[in-house]
């Protein structure tokens, strides 16, 4: 007689077996790892699934030797048997009558792989039932490869690896390709139990676990005895420190700003990113960002501690970012995306719009002091004058009375500006600030060519790499392809021509006018060991901190044709910028530094290029010549960034003169005790300081210099250019 049990058994057997669809090969998804990787293939930070640290591998890239082990180790059978093993589950059966928990559990590798992936580990026996009677059917349906390749991939080894290759890792540093057949064995025998047979453990009963394995390698004819004897019981790596999803220092910023461009793209899925082992390649050049990182570093040796600073590299001809330093805390804030006032640095935009409607180069303005509409008056940098001079020397000199006027001529005025700005890349909004540059009447004030308003780097970066372009431009982006772990492309970067925002001739004249500028903010040109001198054009730019006498912002922007470097320095609360001797920042101090180092590195090794020769705007044609002032000899020491001095090996040493001011109420500081109210001054405007709710500096939400949404018009923080940006633009 057959005993009942058996024929119910085996008709529930059949039930399961006819009623599972076993996937096919490559269809069951598991969490692995995403890497990122820079331009080259070299990885910068990786996405860790919760599920551990695993990157899937093909069968035929681990060495035969490392299957034979896993083999030896967890099924001796594999090869032979059907999914199960008669003997195996007579053994465990055994051991649970006898308490014998050395008998094992019974469970081939097609069963560990089905309850890892399929049934989960629930200890019950209708769990086990089901697990045996998919196994047997995926050993039918599935090759022996297939099933070792997934299990390979699939199964902890402990250290936080999931996987084969995330255990070479994590065990080794090497990859799968390398291991030895001892390194093989090792891992190989950890499986059994990944908490007690690691050697940083227990190394006593890794080895007896290492030789269980190699001796089963032995008696499977995987290995000869003299091979055997001849194995030595490998040494593993410590355990490294970080084995999850943390990315610090720089990376950890540019991994963020890679994340937030996947999700604006929406070509990639959390699943994808959680089980497709996903090669993200970015744009970034390990040149050009081992350039930005060791210049933003290094100049602030021996600075004072609470100094930041911030770079962004673009490629103007496609808009990809080939270096971005936000800083070093890969978890903390990222001053390349803050709102900062940017001084004279965007003078250049009303030079843009100028050009734009045919005021050229040779356009000669008065220096002296200007009377803007609402009573203000707008002074340049210690008094500095050209007398009447045209705008290629006045943007040399960064004359802020010259710019203002110029602005005043333009057909709408601080539109104009604000318009060129946005075209040029200046994005719309960012943060809580949904619209750039404007009050909240919707237009801007005239601060916006000394720099009034918060922008971020990164725009200044692209803005100037539009005019580095000859006025076409390119949205900046990090991610150039996307592919899974066999292969599969998500996405790739389609290559546009950019769009052209102004005519050549506008962009290649701006270009003109800020070639000597590098050279003229304390000898900042660049210049290769190999090639000799490479043409730049550059602006700096600072931003004061109200009438206290400090700067608090401090730029240089600036380009060759092959790259757009942008670079900043500041403090995390929008303080006083001072330097290790206690005096001021300025752009053409610590930034122009910066930029210099970091540009020279970057392109170490590129050839020289040329701008192009500038068309004529108004019958000029780039530079115009002009004689030099004969009214006006600079005092020693004048501190404007552009102008002749003598500085301290960091920068200059000088008070700023009192400028104008704004509070509270609306009532402006014209000088000591002369006090101008202008009705609803006060209240007005987005710009200001760096802080703001997610726009500032700091990182608190309301840190920075006027903060906020609601802070003043900013006006009182313009600073004068690289000297002291200049005095308050007018209001209304």
């Amino acid at each position: 007689m057959i005993p009942v049990a058996l024929i119910i058994g085996v008709v529930a057997f059949l039930g399961v077996y006819v009623g599972t669809d076993v996937p096919a090969p490559g269809d069951i998804k598991q969490a692995q790892v995403s890497t990122i990787v820079n331009s080259k293939g070299r990885t910068i930070a990786r996405i860790v699934p919760e599920e551990g640290n695993r990157t899937d591998v093909k069968i035929s890239d681990v060495p035969v030797w490392v299957q034979d082990a896993v083999i030896a180790a967890e099924d001796r059978e594999f090869r032979t048997n059907s999914g199960f093993s008669i003997r195996g589950l007579t053994r465990a059966v055994r051991g649970k009558l006898t308490n014998n928990d050395s008998a094992g559990g019974g469970s081939t590798i097609t069963q560990q792989y089905v309850k890892n992936a399929l049934v989960g580990d629930e200890v019950s026996y209708k769990r086990k039932f089901k697990e045996i009677a998919i196994a047997t059917k995926m050993s039918n349906e599935w090759s022996k490869d297939d099933i070792l390749a997934a299990y390979l991939n699939t199964i902890y080894f402990g250290r936080g690896a999931y996987g084969i290759s995330a255990a070479s890792q994590a065990y080794f540093r090497k990859p799968v390709q390398k291991l030895t057949p001892s390194e093989g064995a090792l891992i190989a025998g950890i499986i059994r139990s990944p908490s007690l047979l690691d050697p940083a453990v227990n190394e006593e009963s890794a080895k007896i676990r290492w030789n269980y394995v190699l001796d089963g390698m032995v008696s499977n004819g995987a290995m000869s005895p003299s091979d055997r004897a001849a194995q030595k019981f490998p040494k593993t790596k410590t355990q490294p420190k970080n084995n999850g999803d943390t990315t610090s220092g720089p990376s950890g910023l540019v991994k963020r700003q890679v994340m937030d461009e996947l999700t604006r793209l929406g070509v990639v899925t959390e699943d994808d990113l959680r089980t497709e082992g996903l090669k993200i390649t970015t744009t970034i050049d390990p040149q050009v960002q081992t350039a930005l990182v060791k210049a933003a570093n290094g100049k602030l040796e021996g600075e004072p501690k609470n100094l930041r600073d911030a770079a962004v590299s673009i490629d103007p001809k496609t808009g990809a970012v080939r270096g971005y330093f936000g800083g070093n805390d890969g978890q903390g804030w990222d001053y390349s995306q803050a709102g900062l006032q940017t001084g004279s640095s965007f003078k250049v935009f009303a030079l843009v719009a100028a050009l734009e409607q045919g005021i050229p180069l040779s356009q000669t303005y008065d220096s002296s002091p200007y009377n803007a509409p609402g009573g203000l008056t707008v002074n340049n940098s210690d008094g500095e004058s050209c007398g009447t001079c045209n705008l290629a020397t006045a943007m040399k000199m960064s004359l802020n009375t010259v710019y203002y006027r110029l602005m005043m001529d333009l057909k709408n005025g601080a539109e104009d500006v604000a318009d060129a700005a946005h075209k040029a890349g200046v994005v719309e909004s960012f943060g809580t600030i949904e619209h750039t540059l404007q009050e909240k009447n919707g237009k801007p004030e005239g601060g916006v060519v000394l720099g009034q308003y918060p922008s971020r780097v990164i725009d200044m970066a692209s803005a100037y790499a539009t005019l580095a372009a000859s006025g076409v431009y390119h949205e900046p982006y990090f991610v150039q392809k996307v592919e899974t772990s066999d292969g599969v492309v998500l996405y790739e970067h389609k290559q546009d021509k950019g769009k052209r925002v102004f005519p050549a001739k506008v962009a290649d004249n701006v270009t003109a006018a800020l070639e000597p500028i590098a050279g003229y903010s304390n000898g900042n040109s660049l210049y290769d060991p190999n090639l000799g001198a490479r043409k730049s054009a550059a602006k700096t730019g600072t931003a004061q901190l109200g009438d206290t006498g400090n700067n608090k912002d401090a730029w240089m922007v600036g380009y060759t044709p092959q790259l757009s470097t942008a670079v900043w320095v500041g403090t995390d609360k929008g303080t006083a910028l001072l330097n290790y001797g206690g005096a001021n920042v300025y752009g053409s101090g610590l930034p122009a530094q910066i930029w210099k180092a970091a540009m020279d590195a970057a392109l170490d090794g590129e050839p020289l290029e040329d701008f192009p020769e500038p068309d004529a705007v108004g019958g000029q044609a780039g530079v115009p010549y002009e004689p030099p002032p004969t009214t006006y000899t600079p005092p020693a020491d004048t501190g404007n960034d552009n102008s002749p001095r003598t500085t301290s090996p960091r920068g200059p040493t000088r008070n700023r003169p009192q400028i104008p001011t704004i509070d509270e109420d609306g009532g402006i500081t014209l000088a000591p005790g002369v006090t101008l109210t202008v009705p609803g001054a006060g209240d007005s405007g987005n710009g200001g300081g760096a802080g703001g709710d997610d726009s500032g500096t700091g990182a608190d939400n309301n840190t920075g210099n006027t903060g906020g949404d609601d802070s003043g018009t900013g006006g009182n923080n313009t600073g004068g250019d690289d000297g002291g940006e200049a005095n308050n633009p007018p209001f209304g």
